[in-house]
């Protein structure tokens, strides 16, 4: 399976099946990270990370402070495709990390992206 990136009219594939993405929430000023796994299902949350909690950001029922980063597993079912928009008011956009590589999208203002498993 692959990951396929919208951004405007261009689209990336991407080989891999897992992927994370990091962000810095705009508000709070605070670190978030998710791990997500492509399935036949779509999308599948596995993990989530964020250094602190504020508006919008509080950990999962069952997190666990590790390393600094509260750490928990969403209990979600898997989406079709994730949709990425940039406030511009974080100082940067969506890190996307597979592999040894990562990108970064949305760095720009209203740039939007959209995640989905690749046909």
């Amino acid at each position: 399976m692959s990951l396929c990136i919208a951004v405007g009219a261009k689209t990336m594939v991407i080989a891999t099946t897992v992927f994370t993405l990091q962000w810095t929430h705009s508000v709070e000023k605070i670190d978030w990270r998710e791990q997500w796994q492509i399935e036949p299902a779509g999308l599948h949350l596995v993990e989530a990370r964020v250094k602190g909690s504020g508006a919008g950001m509080e950990p999962g029922d069952d997190a666990k402070l590790k390393d600094g980063w509260w750490t928990w597993t969403p209990k979600l079912a898997p989406i079709k495709q994730l949709s990425l928009a940039a406030s511009g008011t974080t100082g940067g956009g969506w890190h996307l990390c597979y592999a040894d590589t990562c990108i970064e999208l949305g760095k720009q203002a209203g740039q939007s992206a959209v995640l989905s498993p690749c046909p």
